[in-house]
C-alpha cells in the first residue's frame, strides 16, 4: 500500500462507524444514506482485527506512516486485537507456562557478554526497518555449514512461542535482494502482558496471520532470511524482541533474566 491509502485504509476504519451511528439516529429522511453508511461500516467492521495491525506494521516498517498516526492507531487496533484473542478463546498463560523458544535449545545457545546481545541504545519502534540498537536475543543453531539444518540431526529447527497470544503480523515473500532486516517474520500479540513478540530470520513459516498460539506452538522453522542473517559471515540464529507496550509506545524488554530463571526447554 501507499502511505495514503494506508492512510485512508486505516482512518476508515474509524470514520465508517461514526458515519453508520449518525445516519440510524437521523430517522427516516436518511434512508438513503443509513443504508450506504451501515454497508461501508459492515464492509470495514468485516476486516479482521489482525490484517488491520499487519497493515499498520507495514506501514511502519516502511517508513510510509507518521510517527503520530502510527502511535493512535497502535492503541486502538491492539484493543480490537486484544478483544478479539479473548472472543476466540485465548488464555492468559503466565510466566512459569513460556517456554524457550528455540526446540532443543536452552540459555546456552544465546549470544555471551555481559549483555547477550541486548542494546537498547537508538531503538525506536516507529523508525520501522530503519531502527538502531539490538533490542533482542540472539539464539544460534549449530549449523557450520549454513544450510538452516541442524548438524546432530540433518533437520530444521523449529522456533516455538515463547508465550500465548495471536499473531499480528508477519512476512512470508522476503526476497535475497530486498533490504528487510527481519527476513521473513513473525510478532505476536500476546495480551496479558502487553507484550510484542518478535521473531525473525526464519526460514518457513508454519502459523497464519490472525492465528491463536499457546506456550509451545511451533511458529517457524529457523533460517538466514533478512539483509546481515542472510550474508555468509552470519551463524544461523533466531532473533528474538519482545517489546512492552506502554502508553502507545513498544519498549523493549530484556527477558533474558526471565528466561533464566523460568523458561522450560521443549525436545525436538
Amino acid at each position: 500500500m501507499k502511505r495514503s491509502t494506508l492512510l485512508y485504509f486505516l482512518v476508515s476504519l474509524t470514520l465508517s462507524s461514526a458515519l453508520y451511528a449518525a445516519a440510524e439516529s437521523a430517522g427516516p429522511d436518511l434512508d438513503e444514506l443509513t443504508d450506504t453508511a451501515r454497508a461501508t461500516a459492515n464492509d470495514k467492521a468485516s476486516i479482521p482485527p489482525c490484517t488491520v495491525y499487519n497493515e499498520l506494521n507495514n506501514g511502519i516498517r516502511d517508513g510510509r506512516i507518521a510517527r503520530s498516526a502510527a502511535k493512535t492507531e497502535l492503541t486502538r487496533i491492539l484493543a480490537a486485537v486484544r478483544q478479539e484473542y479473548y472472543l476466540r478463546g485465548g488464555k492468559d498463560h503466565p510466566v512459569s507456562e513460556w517456554v524457550f523458544p528455540v526446540s532443543g535449545y536452552d540459555l546456552h545457545a544465546i549470544d555471551g557478554g555481559r549483555t547477550h546481545g541486548f542494546v537498547t541504545g537508538g531503538y525506536d519502534f516507529f523508525s520501522g526497518n530503519l531502527h538502531g540498537g539490538h533490542p533482542a536475543l540472539d539464539i544460534f543453531i549449530r549449523d557450520r555449514n549454513r544450510d538452516n539444518l541442524d548438524d546432530r540431526t540433518g533437520k530444521p529447527v523449529r522456533v516455538l512461542s515463547m508465550t500465548g497470544g495471536i499473531v499480528v503480523a508477519l512476512e512470508k515473500d522476503w526476497e535475497p535482494s530486498g533490504k528487510l532486516r527481519g527476513g521473513k517474520y513473525i510478532w505476536v500479540y500476546e495480551p496479558a502482558g502487553e507484550l510484542l513478540v518478535y521473531y525473525a530470520h526464519n526460514d518457513q513459516l508454519l502459523v497464519e496471520l490472525g492465528q491463536v498460539v499457546k506456550p509451545g506452538t511451533p511458529l517457524a522453522t529457523i533460517g538466514r532470511s533478512g539483509l546481515n542473517a542472510a550474508r555468509r559471515r552470519s551463524p544461523t540464529h533466531l532473533h528474538l524482541s519482545v517489546l512492552k507496550v506502554i502508553d502507545g509506545k513498544p519498549l523493549p524488554l530484556d527477558i533474558y533474566p526471565t528466561l533464566r530463571q523460568s523458561i522450560k526447554t521443549v525436545a525436538k
